[in-house]
């Protein structure tokens, strides 16, 4: 199994503080890569850090807005001279806005299309001249069965996502040639912090509206977790996945593939 592990791998995981990129830094930490990340703020860089030290995983962490293609370049290179040439890349960072799109105001849309999209094409191009230099790469990007299916009040996010699937594909077509292999993962309902209340039993010991609808809407009958996800991004991490590229990987317990059970 040799060719899934990640010993002597530096991998950079934006928006890694915590939830669903805290959890793929961890799982290529324990394949066995050195791991860094940035987060847009120090309150949420010094929360980052101590998770990771609890857990006894020794990081770096940086404060870096994923927006501003000047900060992004200091910030490679900052990484390059303390700790290495990043071999990995995984996008995770992003926003959510739900609002209905009639209401949604331009600067609203913008800013969800310029962090979920926008910031994974500059941290991508940031870091694809060092994995030119090096002759292999991974970039790996957190895209959304968003990326392919529309829902009410996320016309910003969708779009962002469905962008994202796309730019993932032509960093595939544009970069294979030097071996860097770009893919994305989808993730579908993730139990989090941020979905918790979406899953709370309600007053009268009913399950959450939203929640009857996932688990009815998903084969595997559940939440995904942040574990679900390990798997498969140490797989594309990983020279396991030299031969595929430009993929999106969806780990959503096979909403995707069902159109609902019959009545």
């Amino acid at each position: 199994m040799v060719n899934f592990s990640l010993k002597g791998k530096l991998a950079l995981v934006t928006g890694a503080s915590h939830g669903i990129g805290y959890a793929i830094a961890k799982a290529l930490y324990e394949a066995g890569a050195t791991i860094v990340f940035n987060s847009s703020n120090e309150e949420s860089l010094a929360r980052g850090l101590a998770a990771y030290a609890a857990e006894g995983i020794p990081v770096r962490g940086y404060v870096c807005d994923i927006t501003d293609e000047t900060a992004v370049a200091a910030l490679i290179a900052r990484v390059e001279q303390e700790v290495g040439t990043v071999d990995i890349l995984v996008n995770n960072a992003g926003i959510i806005k739900r609002i209905p799109m009639h209401e949604m105001r331009a600067e609203e849309f913008r800013r969800v299309v310029d962090v979920d999209l926008n910031g994974a094409f500059i941290m991508a191009k940031a870091v694809i001249p060092g994995m030119i230099r090096k002759g292999h790469g991974k970039i790996i990007n957190i895209c959304s069965m968003m990326s392919e299916l529309g829902r009410e009040t996320v016309s910003a996010y969708a779009s962002a996502k469905g962008g994202l699937k796309m730019l993932t594909k032509s960093i595939a077509s544009e970069y294979g040639l030097y071996n860097i292999q770009c893919n994305g993962i989808g993730p579908g309902y993730i139990a989090t912090s941020q979905t918790a209340p979406l899953r709370q039993v309600q007053p009268d010991g009913s399950q959450h509206p939203f929640d009857r609808f996932i688990i009815s809407k998903t084969p595997a009958g559940r939440w995904g977790t942040t574990e679900d996800l390990a798997g498969p991004a140490v797989f594309l991490a990983s020279d396991a996945s030299d031969f595929v590229n430009g993929h999106i990987l969806y780990v959503d317990g096979g909403i995707l593939a069902y159109i609902g059970r019959q009545p």
